[in-house]
């Protein structure tokens, strides 16, 4: 049996930079988070023990995911896997993580709306209840709202993830070192709100990803991996 780590570094077959590097809103201190994709080998499946969806390391701030996994949460619209089939900083895939790389529209859906928003949603109602308690601002979490609401507006009305807010640098990277009032980032939220909900409304991605076409990526590299 493969160790976890054995899984990374044998059989990955997409492997990227996401985080403030990706989104270029990288200091000179920043981490560089590394997201990957792993093909566990087909026979491991078939024991009682089968292999781990996901996997920490073997490197510092390096996360991987078994390709099932990892296609479950993409279907599902997960903001954080999405970003990774577009990342800009990524490593030349394996035929396998080309084909993935292909396929990365099938992921998408109406969904975004949800997930991004809910994401942000989420984000927000953290902001006030700290605000509440503390009377303090966690403007890091406060900027990363803004940047969800308009990577959700992005995707819903181009079909593409956005990912490098290099256009936007400025503005967030203000809102990170609180130059902003809370009052300016929730008018700014509400804003990103509206243009999320208009997105919706004229948007051409379609209410459901393409499973089918997924299921079958999946079940063919299986059957080709025995």
């Amino acid at each position: 049996m493969l160790t976890a780590h054995e899984l990374v570094t044998e059989h990955t077959i997409y492997s990227c930079v996401v985080g403030s590097r990706a989104y270029g809103l990288a200091g000179p201190d920043s981490d560089t988070d590394r997201r990957g994709v792993y093909l566990a080998p087909t026979h491991l499946f078939w024991g009682l023990d089968k292999p781990p969806t996901h996997v920490d390391g073997p490197d510092e701030e390096q996360f991987s995911w078994e390709l099932e996994r990892f296609s479950q949460l993409a279907l599902q619209a997960n903001p954080t896997v999405l970003e990774c089939l577009w990342s800009p900083l990524s490593s030349p895939p394996t035929a396998v993580g080309r084909e993935l790389l292909s396929l990365r529209d099938a992921f998408l859906s109406t969904g975004v709306a949800q997930s991004y928003g809910g994401y942000a949603q989420d984000q927000f109602k953290r902001l006030e209840a700290a605000r509440r308690k503390t009377d303090q601002t966690k403007w890091k979490q406060a900027m990363h709202m803004v940047r969800l609401l308009m990577a959700g507006a992005h995707v819903l009305g181009t079909g593409q993830i956005l990912v490098d807010m290099s256009e936007h640098r400025d503005r967030l990277l203000a809102i990170k070192r609180g130059e902003w009032s809370w009052e300016e980032v929730r008018a700014l939220a509400a804003q990103l709100e509206a243009r999320l909900a208009q997105a919706m409304a004229t948007t051409l991605l379609p209410a459901e990803p393409d499973r089918a076409a997924i299921n079958d990526f999946l079940v063919r590299t299986r059957r080709d991996h025995l």
